[in-house]
């Protein structure tokens, strides 16, 4: 198996923005900066945790530093760090830190997807973890005044994790399957 390019991950991860974050509509919040091409995508070669951290500071510096018009939110998608969702869970509290630390609480924050993501209770396999699967481990940083905003617009945004659960039911394994959007899509 061949190691995948910074495109082909890239490319994998847009495939999954647009099959199943915008057409599931999972974030309704996530076409209108997607379609004004306001999101940054990178890609982490990060060898280790504290690399990783280090590529996290420096992305939220830069969202932080530039106009939410041009770009509005950032994937760090880190392919080879944290590819066990256990330890990659774990990070979450360190990535957190990284955003208190800076002083950025309040003005930016850091959501997760995973290829394994599993919500706490649920079994591996639940269709409900798939809403937060990625192709790759990915960090979403955000802007908290993008999500105040959208939350203004969509008023019951309370209601979109229950929506999310019912689609992904709705969907089920096969249907996610057919999406096609990453090797472990395969159906169970």
């Amino acid at each position: 198996m061949t190691t995948p390019s910074d495109n082909d991950i890239i490319t994998a991860t847009r495939q999954w923005v647009e099959k199943a974050v915008i057409d599931l509509n999972l974030c309704p919040f996530a076409k209108s900066v997607y379609v004004k091409n306001q999101v940054r995508f990178v890609v982490s070669h990060a060898p280790h945790i504290d690399a990783l951290l280090e590529e996290l500071e420096r992305e939220l510096q830069l969202l932080d530093e530039t106009s939410p018009e041009e770009i509005d939110t950032t994937l760090l998608i880190h392919p080879d760090t944290l590819t066990d969702f256990l330890d990659y869970n774990d990070f979450l509290d360190l990535a957190d830190n990284v955003v208190e630390e800076l002083g950025y609480a309040g003005t930016l924050q850091v959501a997760s997807f995973h290829p394994d993501y599993q919500f706490e209770g649920t079994d591996k396999d639940d269709i409900e973890n798939f809403t937060n699967r990625s192709p790759y481990p990915t960090l979403h940083l955000l802007r908290e005044s993008s999500i105040d905003r959208a939350v203004e617009a969509f008023p019951e945004a309370d209601a979109i994790y229950e929506k999310n659960i019912a689609t992904m039911k709705e969907l089920g394994h096969e249907g996610w399957a057919a999406l096609g959007l990453h090797p472990r899509a395969k159906q169970h």
